[in-house]
């Protein structure tokens, strides 16, 4: 009987044939709806030439974190990474390299990780909150993180596997700041 196909792979290729002769757009939204959903962030790890790193404190949320946030219904991430962190800090930013991606199935969350170094002409001494969800904003030097954020562990690690950062920002004369991105990065699944 290895030979003849079972009830569950006949019911499946009959399945297919119909599928197949629907009209392309129900087609695709039947893919759609069975499909599980995600939302789609652009986060930007913004480093000066010294290699001090920029975070915010999110008014909703205690750890450090990154310029972020959701991209809009057919924003592209490069644009949603530079228009939050202008958003958010007041900061003109350019995008530098290619993105890491960071993949959180148990929140559903897709976030694209840009590294970022401010525009030329950008002031750093005007970077401060520029929204209402950030309560402060500061620059750490490599090695004095603070306690992060879980997606913002994720976001730096991701970058740091990728090796798409120029100064990692976990290198410090001690371990602490090593300590506190590996416990956040073990908080979500990462890909990049």
């Amino acid at each position: 009987m290895s030979g003849t196909p079972s009830v569950r792979v006949r019911a499946f290729g009959a399945f297919l044939r119909v599928f197949g002769r629907l009209p392309y757009p129900l087609r695709r939204w039947l893919v759609w709806a069975g499909s599980p959903h995600y939302t789609v962030g652009a986060i930007c790890i913004v480093q000066r030439e010294d290699g001090a790193t920029l975070l915010v404190q999110h008014s909703y949320l205690g750890r450090w974190g990154t310029p972020g946030g959701l991209t809009k219904r057919g924003e592209p991430p490069e644009q949603a990474a530079v228009r939050e962190t202008s958003e958010e800090v007041g900061l003109a930013v350019e995008l530098v390299g290619e993105p890491a991606v960071v993949v959180a199935p148990r929140s559903r969350r897709v976030d694209v990780v840009y590294l970022a170094r401010p525009s030329p002409v950008a002031s750093l001494d005007d970077v401060r909150p520029a929204s209402p969800e950030i309560v402060t904003t500061r620059w750490f030097a490599p090695g004095e993180l603070p306690d992060l954020q879980p997606d913002t562990a994720s976001a730096i690690a991701a970058l740091l596997r990728g090796g798409r950062l120029p100064v990692d920002p976990t290198l410090a004369p001690s371990a602490a700041g090593r300590s506190r991105l590996d416990r956040g990065d073990r908080a979500e699944g990462t890909a990049g």
